[in-house]
């Protein structure tokens, strides 16, 4: 027998902002578990961090998750970023990586000369 409408849960894809890893996991929330208070509660336990590190949930690419009602239209697979907040004494703290360590990085064309 299929299961309720309201009992269908949603499947964001979550990780922290970090450049050295850029791998999401999916969580699954209830749809009537859909709140601000429960993705941050859930995606902190998966990802074993505190709460009380994020600084801000952001739907990607550029859309900051602010109250419930904005959770609530989160679909399947979208993929939420967990911001943490910088202090010095966390290693989750953001990293600037060098331009050689950037995916994107050519060496043959850094070593050119114009």
């Amino acid at each position: 027998m299929a299961e309720p409408e309201q009992d269908i849960g949603e499947k964001p894809a979550v990780r922290i902002q970090n450049p050295k890893e850029n791998d999401f996991i999916e969580i699954e929330l209830k749809r009537q578990e859909l709140s601000y208070q429960n993705l941050l509660k859930v995606s902190c336990c998966e990802l074993g961090i505190n709460p009380e590190q994020v600084e801000k949930i952001r739907k990607l690419p550029n859309t900051l998750l602010r109250k419930d009602k904005d959770i609530r239209r989160l679909r399947d697979f979208q993929e939420v970023e967990l911001i943490l907040m910088k202090n010095g004494s966390s290693g989750l703290t953001e990293y600037m990586p060098s331009l050689t360590e950037r995916p994107c990085y050519n060496s043959k064309a850094a070593k050119m000369t114009y």
